[in-house]
């Protein structure tokens, strides 16, 4: 007599799958944010400027929120000395936004943080599976790269190298 094979029990449908999973994200994503001391949007904001200088508009856009959201968004980061808005030469009425030093030190400590909660979350996958995991990812959201790593570039800078 051959034991019964037992077999997990299904797991959610691909949409609520995604939910709970861009839930669990958002949750490491305000746990390391806190321990920087910023909201979760403050710290997205820095992890977007992380790259290079915006005009606000278009981190109204890359944030999905309005013009006054945004417009307050960055005075609190830049009271905080986080960030700093700076005319743009061939635009008057414009503004750009761009990091200060600490604004740097900050998004690449939340940065890493953020990849150090997530190796744990999934250091118990087998590796080949955690790869193709990996793989589906960059896949799915190769449509959207609003939120890119900080530079090698950056990095240095930080580091001091």
């Amino acid at each position: 007599m051959t034991a019964a094979r037992q077999t997990a029990p299904p797991g959610p449908d691909l949409a609520t799958g995604l939910v709970r999973l861009a839930r669990l994200v958002d949750r490491v994503f305000a746990q390391a944010s806190a321990a920087r001391g910023l909201t979760a949007a403050q710290a997205r904001l820095l992890c977007i400027l992380a790259e290079r200088p915006r005009g606000m508009a278009e981190l109204a856009g890359l944030l999905g929120i309005d013009k006054a959201g945004i417009t307050g968004l960055v005075d609190r980061v830049e009271r905080r000395g986080l960030a700093e808005r700076t005319a743009v030469p061939q635009d008057r009425r414009a503004l750009r936004v761009r990091l200060t030093e600490p604004g740097q030190r900050d998004a690449v400590a939340v940065h890493d943080d953020v990849c150090a909660r997530m190796d744990a979350l999934t250091a118990g996958l087998a590796p080949g599976d955690r790869e193709r995991f990996r793989q589906v990812i960059a896949e799915v959201t190769s449509v959207s790269e609003a939120f890119p790593p900080p530079s090698a570039a950056i990095r240095d800078a930080v580091a001091g190298r």
